[in-house]
């Protein structure tokens, strides 16, 4: 592996564990593992999940590599987009702070999960990455990290998407495959998880987008002070 490579790599790991710990990414996750056919309908939404996050990120290397992004150096550009997306989580984060007691329970779309059959799970597995805003500037914010570091080889380029899609995706791998492999013991469990994140959801989330905001948008400044 190249220093490179591991570089990006490590970059993607605070950005893919904003998704990750997203109670918008695990609580779903959960509730679909409680319909009536929870093995198939839990796939077919990991599926969905995995497919949608895939699928953002490579969109924006591919728009990074049309903006000239894929060379040895990072282009200027890439810095500010990096302040602008930083700055864009902070102030989310800030906004969902402020408003975390008005915030107490999951909107009830989410319990509407519960009810998915396995076709429309997958449906809206790659759904709620489409219209998350956190799931869009984060995946972004990866494909630009990805597309703009200058990486040689096409196999390193997606092998550094497909580390941040299965991190990012891991609080929704991990609990559905297993439950598909032990739902007995798993059940429980599951549901405790989920009732305590949708008690804290808003707090965790302004957390996290605060912290990883200001990890974007130190390395935007640090690009434009190398630049």
């Amino acid at each position: 592996m190249t220093e490179t490579w591991g570089s990006v790599l490590t970059e993607l790991i605070p950005l893919a564990l904003v998704i990750a710990l997203s109670p918008f990414s695990i609580i779903p996750a959960v509730l679909v593992l409680q319909t009536p056919r929870p093995r198939p309908t839990g796939l077919a939404f990991l599926v969905g999940w995995l497919v949608g996050v895939a699928a953002l990120t490579a969109i924006f290397i591919e728009l990074s590599r049309i903006a000239g992004g894929m060379r040895s150096e990072p282009p200027v550009w890439a810095s500010w987009l990096r302040l602008i997306i930083g700055a864009a989580l902070i102030v989310f984060g800030g906004y969902r702070w402020f408003t975390r007691h008005r915030s107490a329970h999951t909107p009830k779309w989410i319990a509407g999960l519960s009810r998915l059959t396995p076709p429309r799970a997958g449906v809206m597995g790659v759904a709620l990455t489409i219209i998350n805003p956190k799931v869009f500037f984060i995946c972004a914010a990866a494909g630009l990290a990805i597309g703009t570091a200058g990486l040689d080889r096409a196999l390193d380029v997606w092998g550094s998407t497909a580390w941040f899609v299965v991190v990012a995706s891991s609080t929704v791998l991990i609990p559905i495959v297993a439950y598909v492999a032990s739902p007995a013991r798993l059940g429980p469990p599951l549901t405790r998880l989920r009732e305590w994140m949708e008690r804290q959801h808003a707090t965790l989330v302004a957390v996290i987008l605060v912290v990883i905001g200001l990890m974007v948008l130190y390395k935007g400044i640090h690009g434009l002070q190398l630049g």
